[in-house]
């Protein structure tokens, strides 16, 4: 059941430690099962661990996780070839696909080389709720900033753009990242974007900003946008999902 506007759901968070598996879905996880509108079925969620080298054993773990929320996991790999041969077909059939956290710039090479980058549009477009964490964050949009080269943090400015805005994730626990995101934003390397602090999500219909979310209260959101050669920083107030902590 396809969401009534295009629909991205960008996060610092979505997953949790289990009572009896070895991670839970956490509220953004299940907020995004909620944006795609399911009723009377089993919601289905594609994972997709590109960023972190499509590992089976992580992708289990979501499995796990998926049968212990009642929600039906598949997920989607391009290593060493992609896992199905419809790819486009494969995803419209999902309710949300989930990207993983890792290396973005990786993410995105991978996705341009078997054309998942048109895909992903066109799917979005279908009204299938896209999400993720981190990589899974900022590759939906212009760019961001990215430890993908190494662990002094560079900008990444090839994202799919699919949202013309630059993107901030993990902005109050990684210290490079906040002055990082807002330096290339004054100098113009980065456009106008949004940043989230750890446990909270950005959600966009179609193009536009809509609000914030979090699963952690007291976390923030942030709009960082240029004036002259600054940034200017301003504090979203996110609203607290259901069974946010």
């Amino acid at each position: 059941m396809p969401a009534h506007l295009p629909t991205i759901l960008a996060t610092s968070g979505g997953i949790k430690r289990g009572s009896r598996t070895e991670f839970a879905f956490a509220p953004l996880v299940l907020h995004a099962i909620e944006l795609a509108g399911v009723d009377a079925r089993r919601p289905r969620l594609c994972h997709v661990g590109t960023a972190g080298g499509d590992q089976r054993w992580w992708n289990g773990l979501w499995d796990e996780a998926g049968h212990a929320a009642g929600i039906d996991v598949v997920n989607l790999n391009l290593f060493p070839m992609p896992s199905v041969e419809d790819v486009e077909g494969f995803l419209l059939d999902q309710d949300v696909i989930w990207v993983g956290g890792g290396s973005v710039a990786n993410l995105l090479a991978i996705w341009r080389l078997h054309g998942l980058d048109r895909t992903l549009a066109e799917v979005w477009r279908a009204g299938v709720v896209l999400a993720g964490v981190s990589a899974g964050s900022v590759c939906w949009h212009v760019g961001g900033t990215t430890d993908s080269f190494g662990p002094d943090l560079r900008p990444v400015t090839n994202g799919l753009g699919i949202l013309p805005y630059s993107n901030g994730v993990h902005y109050d626990s990684e210290p490079q990242r906040r002055p990082l995101f807002q330096r290339l934003v004054a100098d113009g390397v980065l456009p106008d974007g949004y940043a989230s602090d750890d446990g909270v999500g950005l959600l966009y219909r179609g193009t536009d900003f809509v609000e914030a979310v979090t699963e952690i209260r007291g976390k923030g959101a942030y709009l960082v946008h240029r004036e002259g050669d600054q940034a200017m920083e301003e504090r979203i107030e996110p609203r607290s999902l259901p069974g946010a902590s």
